[in-house]
């Protein structure tokens, strides 16, 4: 998938400065030079500082950039993340969009880890989805990595997700099993992941070739054991548990031994993580005009 954050960061900024940065023009020298600090006030995980570092490189080459803190790091509050230094106009007129990615994928990074610390050392593992900010997804999946967690299919291409409503318009077991078939002969590197809504459907599919995962949904623990119960020895497909899914009962669901737990609120109901940056003017060393 291609890497949009060039065009992201380009239309942040053309939405922020517009025709230009008033504030910083008619308030701030021109020659005035200054040193600041992107620093965190709660602890976390911090996802988006290169990002960020980015930002104030695009406003200012000029700038002096420096991370000091790396994605995927779990930081306390008080952390420094970036040092940047040079024109203060610059520097302020770049901050805003610099703290709004990284707030947003700090946030996605922090949740992520709490999943991921409540069930650490256990077989499953913390899945995202497709629940995504439109044009954000790649960012938003990285930051689930930065936070410890893995990331399902990126899209619609790279992994086929038969659900209910596809279901329907199939025409049952033999009709699926031809589907996937042909799929695997076509696009031999697309994984295919099925929905089962209950038990019954879930033995049906593993009558089938050729399924690499299927989903459980809405399945409570005691019926998520069955399921794995049913698949018995076998390794594949591997079993996911969706739906429901919170930090209270995310502990229960994973002591079922299901392979993987998808969690959509990593991505869409993730709190912005409080950053800030602390602005230092460096007095009696302006530019020279």
């Amino acid at each position: 998938m291609k890497d949009h954050s060039e065009i992201l960061i380009a239309l942040a900024l053309e939405e922020d400065i517009g025709p230009g940065d008033v504030t910083s023009h008619y308030f701030v020298p021109e020659t005035r030079v200054a040193r600041a600090f992107v620093a965190v006030r709660q602890e976390g995980a911090v996802s988006g500082v290169e990002l960020a570092a980015r930002v104030f490189s695009k406003v200012d080459p000029e700038l002096e950039v420096e991370i000091l803190v790396p994605d995927g790091s779990r930081v306390s509050e008080g952390a420094l993340l970036i040092r940047v230094e040079g024109k203060a106009r610059s520097i302020l007129t770049a901050e805003r969009t610099a703290l709004n990615f990284l707030q947003r994928l700090s946030g996605v990074a922090t949740l992520t880890a709490k999943y991921v610390d409540l069930i650490r050392g256990g077989h499953a593992r913390i899945l995202d989805t497709r629940k995504t900010t439109p044009g954000y997804r790649m960012l938003e999946k990285q930051a689930v990595l930065h936070g410890g967690g893995t990331n399902h299919r990126l899209g619609l291409y790279d992994r086929a997700m038969v659900k209910d409503n596809h279901l329907v318009a199939e025409g049952g077991p033999a009709a699926l099993q031809a589907s996937i078939q042909r799929l695997k002969s076509e696009k031999p590197g697309v994984e295919v992941e099925v929905e089962a809504d209950d038990l019954d459907q879930l033995r049906t599919f593993l009558t089938l070739d050729g399924i690499d995962y299927i989903l459980l949904d809405n399945m409570n623990p005691a019926e998520i054991c069955q399921a794995i119960a049913a698949r018995g020895e076998r390794t594949t497909p591997l079993l996911e548990a969706s739906g429901g899914v919170t930090l209270d009962t995310l502990r229960e669901i994973a002591e079922t031994g299901v392979d993987f737990i998808s969690v959509g609120a990593l991505t869409h109901s993730a709190p912005s993580l409080d950053i800030g940056l602390d602005f230092i003017p460096l007095r009696g060393k302006d530019l020279t005009p």
